[in-house]
This record gives structure tokens, sequence and C-alpha cells, in this order.
């Protein structure tokens, strides 16, 4: 399928959505709460809260537990906002998706007019306070990242070339650097290398699932890569991806940023992600188990990983912490936050709405 050719029918129908939908519900007042929740994408924004948490634990600084609780807050609102605007913009995909039809914009519940306001009123918040509680500089890549996904990824890549989700992946890839940079003020080595690994991830994780969602991008206009290039050269390039991701997963041990645990850890997982790259890479178009038991690893990959370097880096971090701020919110943060983000990090099975 040529990419102009799917580009026109999306204008289209995007077209033909904006008139039927705002026109339909302008200011819709039969929504829920939960709509609004569902608008945010919580898994994403749990995914994204847990890797700037690791990012901020490995910093090398002593963690203030208001500052990190406010940018905790700061970031989940900016992960939110994004997904909301992504939601706005999308809601003509949506429409067409069978698994994103039931969203809140395409079922009517809300408003693409009110997901646009609170969008934008989500991610002002969130600059603002992260600006307000670390720094300048954390702030700024958070404003930037909102840009980046709504604007580059949503607006203009998604809908453009196949891609999208390899410069795309940038977005999801900088909160563990947001997290270091409002521990301290700047942006290192280190969290450019836990940017790399989500970076390298992002391909062979989102393209396992599209090959089991072709029909669905086709029907919808959205030139994802086996849409366009088909299964063969899709599974080739998830194999390519996957080698460069096992490589980059060592740098922080290779390199004196996590110790030795981490590096068993990430030659373990890496060995299982290629041996499954590969056996996709060598199965039939037939086969839809081959790609799925990539895709539910690739969660759990990335899971494992970053916990690995939160186990190594987050004790000391809180520890400091602790002996230095007064217990009873240090353990609220500690106990009750960081868990909670590794819970919803690992439970994430489908987080990948793109």
């Amino acid at each position: 399928m040529n990419v102009k050719s799917i580009a026109g029918q999306l204008g289209e129908r995007r077209a033909r959505f904006a008139i039927s939908s705002d026109s339909a519900h302008p200011l819709v007042d039969h929504w829920s709460v939960s709509d609004f929740v569902a608008l945010t994408k919580p898994r994403v924004m749990m995914l994204a809260v847990f890797t700037a948490l690791v990012g901020l634990s490995s910093a090398p600084v002593r963690l203030d537990p208001l500052a990190t609780l406010a940018a905790v807050v700061a970031i989940a609102a900016g992960a939110a906002a994004a997904g909301v605007l992504n939601m706005w913009y999308d809601a003509d995909i949506d429409a067409v998706m069978t698994r994103t039809a039931m969203r809140p914009i395409p079922r009517g519940k809300i408003s693409r007019f009110e997901a646009l306001v609170f969008g934008l009123v989500l991610g002002g918040f969130a600059v603002a306070v992260l600006a307000l509680a670390t720094n300048l500089t954390a702030a700024a890549l958070l404003a930037s990242t909102i840009l980046f996904y709504v604007v580059v990824y949503t607006a203009w890549l998604k809908r453009a070339t196949r891609q999208n989700i390899v410069i795309g992946g940038a977005a999801g890839a900088l909160p563990p650097v947001i997290g270091w940079a409002a521990g301290t003020g700047e942006v290192g080595l280190e969290p450019l290398m836990l940017f790399l690994i989500i970076f390298l991830w992002t391909p062979p994780h989102f393209w396992a699932l599209a090959l089991n969602r072709t029909d669905d991008y086709a029907r919808a206009g959205v030139p994802m890569l086996p849409v366009v290039a088909g299964r063969a050269a899709t599974t080739r390039q998830i194999l390519i991806y996957s080698g460069l991701l096992i490589l980059a997963s060592e740098l922080p041990w290779v390199l004196g940023f996590a110790g030795t645990v981490y590096g068993a850890i990430a030659a373990i997982c890496g060995a299982l992600f290629l041996l499954l790259a590969g056996q996709l890479n060598r199965s039939t178009g037939a086969d839809r188990r081959a790609a799925q038991r990539l895709f539910l690893f690739s969660i759990s990959y990335l899971f494992v990983l970053f916990a690995a370097l939160l186990i190594d880096h987050g004790g000391e971090s809180f520890s400091s912490m602790r002996s230095s701020h007064d217990g009873r919110t240090v353990g609220l943060l500690h106990a009750e936050l960081l868990p909670g983000a590794v819970r919803g990090a690992c439970c994430t099975v489908n987080f990948s709405e793109v």
C-alpha cells in the first residue's frame, strides 16, 4: 500500500469525522470521571512514571522527598496530557480501529473540544509544577516531550511514514532523562543510556503488536511497517533492532553505571528477547503466536531491566532520603508510590496505545 494514498484516505476520513463528531456532540454532558481517566492512557502513564523514577533514583544526588513527590506527580500529569492530546488528534483513527473504537471520544462520551482543553490544562500544570519543584531543565524536557509526542509523532509521523514508531519512540524514551534532570539539573551520559535502551526497544515491541493488527492499521490508513512493507520485512527489522537493543542494554554495566547483577540479568533477558525475535523471523504469516509471545515478553523485558537498575541504585538514594527527612513522609513515598509504579509497569500488558 502506498504511503501517499494512505495519507489521502486518512485526510478525507479525518475531515468527515471532524464534521460528524463535533456537530453531533460539541459539548458532551454525560461523561464520567472514568472517561477522563481513560483519556490519559493510565498504563502508558505508569510506565513513564516508573522509568522516570529509575532515572531519578539513579542520579547522584540526595533526594528531597517532597520535591520527588512533586516531580513524580508532574511527570505523571505530563504523560497523561500527551495521552489526552493524542486521543484528541487521533479520534478519527480511533473510530475505525477495532481496539480503539471504544475510547471516550469515538463513543461520544467526551467531545474533542473537552479533550483538547483537558490535555492543555494538564500539560501546563505538569510543566509548571516540575519547574517550581525541581528546575527549568527538567521542565523544558517535559514540555519538549509532550510537544514531540503530540506534534511530531501524532500529527505528522504516524500518518506520513513507516518510520513513525522508530522516530516517535524518542518521546517514550525521555522519561528517565527527565527524572535524572529533575534531580541534577542537567543531562548526563547515564540517562542517555537509558534513553537509548527504550528507544531501541520501541520498534520491536510495537511492530510485534502491529503484525497481528495489520488489517486494523490498514483500515485506519496508518502506514505502520507491516502494512506498507509486509510481514517478512517487518520481522527482519524486528530482529535487527532486537540485536541493537541487546548491545545497548549492556552499556550501563560496561560503562560502570550498573553492577554485575544488572549485567547478568540484561544478558539473560537479552538472549531470550533475541531468541523470540529469531523465532518470529522464521515464522509464517499464519503463526500469530510468535508475534504475541515477543510482544508480551518485551513488556516484561523492559520492566525487569529497569527494576534491576532501580534495585541497583534505588536503595542508596532512598536511604539518603530516609536519613535526611521525616520518616513518615519518606515511608509514604517509598512504600506506596514506588511499588505502585512498579506494579503498574509490570501489569501494562496492553499499554501500547499508539
